[in-house]
């Protein structure tokens, strides 16, 4: 076991799968006292049966809670403050995830997306950053995505729409924060293999064709960076790093950026 945040209380949204439940686990190992939450019942399950096996089982601690009812938010957040008396840490991972194009997608689905990714992450952002501040301490970690800064196709629009919002927030408030003691991080990821995003939500045909050609993060791989880069204290961290050119081709010329996207023929990786 590490110690690099040892005793620190470490908050993470959508923690009980995927990349979040191996960010959890991460921090664990590393001495914190970590809270996730999860929406899905079944995810949340999982979780607790796989903590149980842990050695650090005791510094773990799931629950239930939907990130867009700010009520439930709020009083989660505010039981977890009650009983450690700070948060050190947030991630907000927390997100809804349907893949389908405009026409496809029902209102219903594309504002739950927005109400997921970006409000949640205001709802936690405006309980805890107060007390960070007057902490004297704290960090917040947002997770964005490659989706959310070159648009390139392949993503639907409610998912690029949000992962563009939580990135222009968390950018700002760098420079909101610039003479606090209290750091943010916006994580953009590029693909993530063995998750369940691609299991049920995104089929091979919507993924860039070129992304066929290079390979995929792993959960813990994305846990061990994003760890890395809060001992840092880093503002911006793309995974891969690589996907640094495609966003910095987006911005140049978004239609060579597309067109380069679509190379490669069908895409036939499995992300599973």
């Amino acid at each position: 076991m590490g110690s690099k945040f040892q005793n620190q209380v470490c908050v993470v949204t959508g923690g009980t799968q995927g990349i979040g439940w191996a960010m959890t686990q991460a921090l664990a190992a590393e001495g914190a006292m970590v809270y996730a939450c999860g929406f899905s019942q079944a995810s949340l399950d999982g979780a607790e049966a796989e903590r149980a096996a842990l050695s650090t089982a005791s510094q773990i601690h799931l629950s239930r809670c939907d990130v867009a009812d700010q009520a439930a938010y709020e009083g989660w957040l505010a039981g977890i403050w009650a009983e450690n008396g700070r948060i050190d840490l947030l991630i907000h991972n927390a997100a809804y995830v349907r893949w389908a194009d405009v026409t496809e997608m029902s209102v219903v689905e594309a504002q739950r997306t927005m109400r997921v990714g970006y409000d949640g992450m205001v709802i936690g952002t405006k309980f805890v950053l107060p007390k960070m501040q007057a902490a004297g301490r704290g960090h917040l970690v947002n997770i964005g995505s490659v989706a959310g800064r070159a648009f390139v196709g392949g993503a639907s629009a409610a998912y690029a729409a949000t992962k563009a919002a939580i990135d222009a927030y968390t950018q700002i408030l760098h420079a909101e924060l610039a003479n606090s003691p209290v750091n943010a991080t916006i994580v953009r990821l590029g693909t993530v293999a063995g998750t369940d995003f691609f299991r049920k939500h995104v089929s091979n045909e919507r993924m860039p064709p070129f992304t066929q050609f290079l390979p995929a993060l792993t959960p813990e791989r994305v846990a061990t960076a994003v760890l890395h880069a809060i001992v840092k204290k880093r503002q911006i961290l793309t995974l891969p790093r690589y996907y640094e050119l495609l966003i910095f081709v987006y911005n140049l010329s978004p239609r060579f950026a597309r067109w380069l996207a679509k190379m490669g023929g069908p895409n036939r990786k499995d992300y599973t």
